[in-house]
């Protein structure tokens, strides 16, 4: 099952312990499909391995963070003078914020092994 908004890095420490991380950045009209992907991910890992996620060294086989920022960007129109060689700046209007959600997850070799053929992921 592909995912349109997470794409996942993953890496594996000396100890086995894998990591997919993912961060995601959406306009307003996209972050409710951001949201239910990630939903759907942690939905999947806690019907298949329990919960609570607990980490590896308290006994786990998984555990996530979740975390998000909303920003909003304000564009500059930028002028050089060639008489004083310098540049002005005069703020736009700001645009629409933009939500950028990271969901890192950690876990034993068979939970990676199974997330990652579940949602494709390479």
């Amino acid at each position: 099952m592909p995912l349109d908004y997470l794409d996942f890095d993953y890496s594996e420490d000396s100890e086995g312990t894998g990591t997919l991380d993912a961060m995601a950045c959406v306009a307003p009209s996209h972050l409710a499909r951001l949201e239910a992907e990630i939903a759907q991910v942690l939905g999947w890992a806690e019907a298949h391995f329990g919960a609570p996620a607990a980490p590896i060294e308290e006994g786990g086989s998984w555990h996530f963070d979740l975390q998000g920022t909303e920003e909003t960007s304000t564009p500059l129109v930028l002028h050089f003078d060639a008489e004083t060689q310098s540049l002005t700046r005069t703020p736009g209007a700001p645009g629409a914020p933009r939500t950028t959600l990271t969901l890192s997850l950690s876990g034993t070799a068979g939970f990676c092994a199974d997330l990652r053929a579940h949602f494709d992921l390479e």
